[in-house]
């Protein structure tokens, strides 16, 4: 790989395509670079920088007199236009303060408090097990609060309930990334509409980019199927594989197994609720209502509501930024005031809370702008216009999404960072599959399902590597919060996130392309793992003794630990 990548590097811009409409082979280095180095050094920051810095010493001129120039490129013309892009600019905005949201009603008790109230119905393993899936979907708008406070809540009840550590791990795991991607409010969404959104532009859309991501969401088959399976297996109680053995084990007594090896994992800010303060969910419910309800009238307001417009028509005209920024302000407002009107936090306590919830968005925002400024990059040396030229007509368009997904997949797990592959592919893949389908500047008849399922594939297999890899931040963080042995839990979840990926790709993304609809292709595809669940699994043969069946969740020990 190297060798044939060097050569490319060192081409001056003379190389270029006569006609200027791209740059040849010399366009697709700056975002294989990035792919390459994420993959060998586990690391998406330099990998997506190196990018970023190949691509604008290539629109230099090439040579070695273009490296000081295309470093200098890289700042002042690349990351800076990135961040002075006004739409740019409001994504941050808007994942910066749905981050300090987060903070406050976690802060406030407000989140512990919805965790409360679904802990009361957890009497016995298989309640315990639904409940904590619940919390998981509960908790949709950031994944590492979800992981953090349903790990660390649930696990003095599944320990007392003889579930072990691996399950709770696992339901954890895959209650957090899939439902951040697809809910329609998370701080995720500023991250993936913003990718979206550069995206169409490079290919020359004018589609609004908030309705693209929710015409995807039906094709993100992996996600929607994930949130089922791990539901099924928490409704059944049945197991296969390494995780039946662990349930097994659990039963005999053995709820933790293996010995937590000191890995030395990555710490996240972790917001306690403070101590003898009131916990309660209205106090997480109403900001949430708040952001929610606000981008659904800010969608209506931009998009000229009123007039006798269809819901398609608002979205469309609608101005995405604008509502998810405001709704995000009020939510925090209201967080702020509900703490403070209370008396559960001062001001300044509400403050720092929210500040520390800011700060945990940092690294996402550092990814989000050195992809922009990739994306920049690649627009300028033809990157997809070169794609489309060479791949377009070679590539069946219908097996598209399931080899997007497969590369999305791969990327991830070598990295361990969803975020960062989005990041990497999004900029490729819209402007593919949007030339693959014909389009000027709208869709055409009957090829709408392959550009969303792409664009939904990427998602979908960034999701899958990040739960499958042992370097991810998520499933690092799901097994430090259930106090599961981190080895235990990506050997026990790998077997489940597979069987899933393979009837997604199978009954989803391949009949996709052929143009079968999503939710007939969701049918059947959860017939399926119904089915393979019911052949496969077994309930664990040790039976609890009558009195754990009926004791009262009222009196296990919910405190975090």
């Amino acid at each position: 790989m190297a060798a044939t990548l060097i050569p490319c590097m060192l081409m001056p811009a003379g190389a270029f395509a006569a006609d200027g409409s791209h740059a040849g082979w010399v366009s697709i280095v700056p975002p294989l670079l990035a792919i390459v180095l994420a993959l060998l050094l586990r690391q998406v920051l330099p990998a997506l920088f190196a990018g970023v810095w190949v691509g604008a010493w290539a629109i230099e001129g090439g040579g070695l007199s273009g490296l000081l120039d295309g470093l200098l490129r890289t700042g002042d013309t690349y990351i800076v236009g990135a961040l002075a892009d006004s739409d740019h600019a409001a994504i941050i905005v808007f994942s910066m303060v749905i981050g300090g949201m987060v903070g406050v009603v976690s802060r406030n008790g407000g989140m512990q408090g919805i965790v409360a109230r679904l802990v009361r119905w957890a009497g016995n393993a298989r309640r315990a097990a639904l409940a904590t899936a619940g919390m998981g979907l509960a908790i949709f708008f950031d994944d590492y609060s979800n992981t953090l406070v349903v790990g660390n809540t649930m696990r003095p009840v599944t320990d007392r309930l003889k579930i072990s550590r691996e399950k709770l791990a696992y339901i954890v795991d895959s209650t957090a990334a899939p439902v951040c991607c697809i809910a329609l409010v998370t701080t995720w969404i500023g991250f993936e509409v913003g990718l979206i959104s550069d995206a169409l532009q490079a290919a020359g859309s004018t589609l609004e980019p908030y309705s693209v991501f929710l015409n995807s969401i039906p094709f993100s088959f992996y996600p929607l199927l994930a949130i089922f399976f791990v539901l099924l297996v928490a409704a059944t109680g049945r197991d296969f594989g390494p995780m039946l053995a662990a349930e097994r084990r659990a039963r005999g007594g053995d709820c933790c197994g293996v010995p937590i090896v000191d890995n030395d994992l990555p710490l996240h800010d972790v917001v306690e609720p403070l101590p003898d303060r009131p916990v309660r969910a209205i106090n997480a419910l109403l900001p949430l209502l708040t952001l929610i309800i606000g981008v659904v009238v800010g969608l209506g307001v931009t998009g000229g509501g009123g007039d006798g417009k269809t819901v398609a028509d608002i979205l469309a005209a609608a101005d995405s930024y604008k509502a998810l920024m405001w709704a995000a302000i009020a939510s925090s407002l209201v967080a702020v005031v509900l703490s403070v009107a209370q008396r559960i936090l001062t001001l300044e306590q509400a403050m720092n809370a929210w500040f520390i919830g800011v700060r945990s968005m940092l690294f996402a925002m550092l990814i989000l702008i050195l992809a922009w400024s990739l994306a920049g990059v690649t627009d300028a040396l033809g990157t997809a216009r070169f794609l489309v030229e060479q791949i377009g007509s070679s590539v069946a368009p219908f097996l598209l999404p399931t080899l997007v997904f497969l590369v999305a997949a791969a990327t991830a797990f070598s990295t361990g960072t969803s975020w960062g592959t989005m990041g990497i592919l999004m900029p490729l893949v819209v402007p593919l599959a949007w030339a693959i389908c014909g389009g000027e500047s709208a869709i055409p008849a009957g090829e709408g399902q392959v550009f969303y399922a792409s664009i939904a594939s990427v998602l979908a297999g960034a999701i899958w590597g990040d739960h499958c890899s042992p370097i991810s931040d998520t499933t690092i963080l799901s097994s430090m919060a259930s106090g599961c042995d981190h080895v235990e839990h990506v050997r026990t979840q790998l077997p489940y996130a597979t069987v899933v990926a393979a009837v997604a790709i199978l009954c989803g993304s391949l009949p996709a392309g052929l143009g079968l609809a999503p939710w007939l292709s969701l049918l059947v595809s959860m017939l399926i793992l119904l089915m393979a669940l019911f052949y496969f699994g077994q309930r664990d043969e040790v039976t609890l003794a009558g009195k754990l069946q009926t004791e009262s969740a009222a009196k296990v020990d919910i405190r975090l630990q």
